[in-house]
């Protein structure tokens, strides 16, 4: 397998690049009697703008991030070009395009009076490293809604190892489970003290579809895009439970980068090394040939890893393509594809961990988890005000385990039996998923006393087939093996889920400052269980069928203050249900407890962002979230005196508190004429609150909840190079209801604070670049997460520090 994933990268990456430029030859000889159309848009200081929309008769595109836009494939003749951009007049030009010509044109936007003054792209707001989304983005609504936008680009950062502190840190109160120490490379995400591991209170997606194993089921995601391909990542907090699902931690969606407009063919190679054997390879390819649109990417990754048996081996890859068949139709599809086999060293006690954080109790255990997402966007404009967007996406993918039982926890070792001179058999376990999730949303803008009112109508339509396999017997080996001694599992059960939402949200302009957006979302879910569970010498046999029919509400305010800033609060009811798959534990040490219930609850925010010119961004808010139901960890004593994990619901909780994100650039408000670069600093800052406020526990601090969570930033940029530094701070959590601060059970006690520094630098150069830097510089030992589960159980540690040295070109 070592030889194997090198070669077969390498050689898929010659071949790829190879057929791109073949195929862009062609076409550029097909295209030699047709006539062109390039040109550039800026403002009235000369800036190329990006994210303008270009209509040519028929035809529509958008300048890209140079400010390029780019039409091809045009017949000699008159023609009619307008540019148009929040905020900055239309303009309009004529065209008479001759035999043989090619077109050079330009343009120059001047502002509006009394519009923004922050650089309007592409459908959110920014001034440098982070933003927040357009009162209406891609069909959805978010006005009154709290949003984040992170632009990839403008980051000093580990990209290769997609490092969150780094990549998520400017987002207040983003709380993480740092994996990578076990083996396991993809971080979970929390926000608000809900639990961070592998997001499973997060609705993570791709341009805009789901990519989790199952929406209900299993709302894990093991394949995340290489963060080199992404241009930037929207967050939605709480509110966004009614476009796109009650989840109570929200949405994060990954944007990918678009392919250029104003040639065929553009190639992207980045090459990173660094500590631990990671070695990093990636290389895209996107262009823009008449009507089509391209990117792909393709990334193989190989960590030999901080700890003995946490080597990583990874491909992914992504494809997509664009037509815009018309001046209203655009359809496109998308496939996103990762193989991986990842080892993991298995977690602590607390004793183990205090000896040697990097040692290793496990050298058989190990994962791997293909996916494959296939999705058809389309994008139709019914009319001059009303657009509709589908996106319908096909997900196949698995996780197999084989591991050492690991009853008894990290603390019984994993040794050749003297009696019978060999390992004790390992358990094999499989899970299935296979899902189809089509979203249909419909975008309608009308007049109402004189002031435009958007309507965001929609349905989403999802059904998923989960088969869950585990106990096999398996072999005694060492080695990444799934081979079964006995062909019947411990339990063989599958499942199914159906769910139809339709949702509908309405903003309502009172006038040019002020407006409403009341909405609701209505979720049916029918979950289904098959199948045996062998308990002792028993058999039992399951044929179980449940619906649920949910109506969620909300509503968001939004007024804007000057036209910049506005003042912006919600609430929305949020929903969690329990699926019969969730309480048939997966490579788990816990107890599950079989009548947990669903859990429900609501969101609200209040807050106030926006920019001052060129030189503050802000947002400052507060939040609270009620959590009925909550589901967690408690510690039990069995009937022989044990300790062991019991999951349930705990209790109701409330999390309140505030967050706070403030960017200032130095030079532009100090120095605005300077030549000696540019300095600039942010603060990203949360206090969580999160308390049970029912049952037994009440008055406890919930899990994975840190009261602060403080981010402090610097960076210096002077013309091609910049750097930032980083310094994170985290607050104590605890990993049980009980607040326990140790245990015999690792999965239970207190997660200490930790303060992490990193420091990242990148020099660009025309086409080339160079990034370098130091993550965790002062080596601090620490942990994210305690665990009844794989990668462990027990403490899975953070890795030291790192280094890491990258070079990449554009051709």
């Amino acid at each position: 397998m070592k030889v194997l994933l090198p070669l077969f990268f390498h050689s898929f990456r010659t071949v790829f690049i190879f057929l791109l430029v073949f195929l862009c030859q062609l076409s550029l000889h097909a295209q030699n009697n047709k006539h062109q159309v390039r040109g550039t848009v800026t403002n009235e200081n000369g800036d190329l703008i990006a994210g303008v929309s270009v209509e040519l008769n028929k035809q529509a595109t958008t300048t890209d991030q140079k400010g390029i836009f780019f039409f091809d494939n045009l017949s000699a003749g008159n023609y009619t070009i307008k540019v148009s951009l929040t905020g900055y007049e239309v303009k309009k030009k004529m065209l008479i395009i001759k035999d043989s010509e090619q077109k050079e044109i330009s343009f120059q936007l001047q502002r509006l009076t009394n519009e923004l003054k922050e650089v309007v792209v592409k459908g959110y707001k920014a001034i440098t490293g982070l933003g927040y989304l357009n009162d209406v983005h891609n069909g959805i609504i978010y006005a009154g809604k709290k949003t984040e936008v992170i632009l990839l680009d403008s980051l000093d950062a580990n990209t290769a190892q997609n490092n969150p502190r780094q990549v998520l840190g400017r987002i207040p109160g983003a709380n993480y489970s740092e994996t990578e120490g076990g083996g396991f490379p993809s971080n979970g995400i929390g926000f608000r003290g809900l639990n961070p591991t592998q997001s499973v209170e997060t609705n993570t997606r791709q341009n805009g579809y789901n990519i989790t194993a199952d929406i209900y089921g299993y709302p894990e995601a093991y394949y995340l895009p290489a963060l080199e391909a992404i241009e930037r990542i929207e967050v939605t907090r709480g509110a966004a439970s009614l476009q796109f699902g009650p989840q109570f931690g929200g949405v994060i969606n990954y944007i990918t980068k678009q392919g250029v407009k104003d040639k065929p063919l553009e190639i992207t190679i980045q090459e990173t090394g660094g500590s631990f054997g990671l070695f990093n390879a990636f290389t895209s390819a996107g262009g823009t040939i008449g009507k089509w649109h391209y990117y792909g990417f393709i990334q193989y990754k190989n960590i030999q890893g901080w700890r003995p048996n946490s080597d990583v081996q990874q491909v992914s890859g992504f494809a997509g393509v664009n037509y815009q068949a018309n001046a209203r139709l655009k359809l496109g599809f998308e496939y996103s594809i990762l193989r991986n086999r990842i080892h993991m060293p298995g977690g602590f006690d607390d004793a183990q961990f205090n000896l040697d954080s990097r040692g290793s109790y496990r050298a058989r255990n190990w994962l791997r988890s293909p996916w494959n997402i296939i999705t058809a966007i389309s994008e139709y404009k019914l009319t001059d005000n009303t657009v509709l967007h589908v996106k319908s996406s096909v997900l196949l993918s698995a996780r197999d385990l084989v591991w050492k039982n690991e009853d008894g926890g990290p603390g019984e070792l994993d040794s050749i039996s003297p009696v019978t001179n060999t390992y004790v058999n390992r358990e094999v376990q499989r899970e299935k998923f296979t899902n189809w999730t089509t979203e249909a949303r419909l975008l309608h803008t009308y007049k109402l006393f004189k002031q435009d009112n958007t309507l965001a109508a929609g349905v989403r339509i999802f059904t998923g087939k989960m088969k869950r396999q585990g106990g096999g017997e398996g072999t005694t080996g060492s080695d990444f093996d799934l081979t079964l001694l006995d062909l019947r599992y411990e339990y063989d059960l599958d499942f199914t889920t159906l769910n139809i939402a339709p949702f509908l949200e309405n903003t309502f302009k009172l006038n040019d400052r002020f407006s409403i957006t009341p909405g609701i979302r209505y979720e049916y879910i029918n979950s289904t269980a098959k199948g045996y569970v062998t308990d002792g010498n028993d058999v039992l046999t399951s044929d179980r069928s449940k619906n649920r029919y949910v109506a969620l509400f909300g509503i968001g305010l939004q007024y804007k203050t000057t036209n910049s800033t506005n003042i912006y609060g919600n609430i929305s009811q949020a929903y969690r249900p329990v699926t019969y798959d969730q309480l048939t534990p997966f490579a788990t040490t816990a107890v599950i407890d079989p009548n947990m219930k669903d859990a429900d609850g609501y969101n609200a925010d209040l807050g106030w962002r926006g920019s001052v010119k060129n030189y503050l961004n802000f947002d400052v808010s507060g939040f609270y979230l009620r959590y009925n139901n909550r589901i967690g960890i408690i510690q039990k004593t069995d009937a022989q005196g044990n300790d062991y994990a019991f999951r349930t619901n705990v209790a109701n909780s409330v999390h309140q508190g505030v967050e706070t994100y403030i960017e200032l650039n130095m030079t532009r408000a100090l120095f605005p004429g300077t030549t000696f670069g540019r300095i600039s600093f942010f603060n990203s800052f949360s206090f969580v609150d999160a308390r049970y406020t029912t049952g037994e526990f009440k008055g406890k601090y919930v899990e994975y909840a840190p009261q602060t969570i403080n981010r402090v930033g610097v960076t210096y940029a002077y013309k091609p190079f910049s750097t930032t530094f980083l310094i994170s701070n985290t607050a104590k959590s605890y990993a049980d209801a009980t607040n326990a601060l140790s245990s015999p059970d690792p999965a239970v006690g207190l997660i200490r604070a930790y303060q992490v520094l990193d420091c990242s630098g990148k020099l660009t150069l025309n086409r080339y670049n160079l990034k370098l830097g130091v993550n965790n510089l002062a080596d601090k030992r620490y942990f994210t997460i305690r665990t009844n589960e794989y990668p462990g159980p027990g403490i899975i540690p953070a890795i030291g520090r790192s280094f890491y040295f990258g070079i990449g070109a554009k051709f």
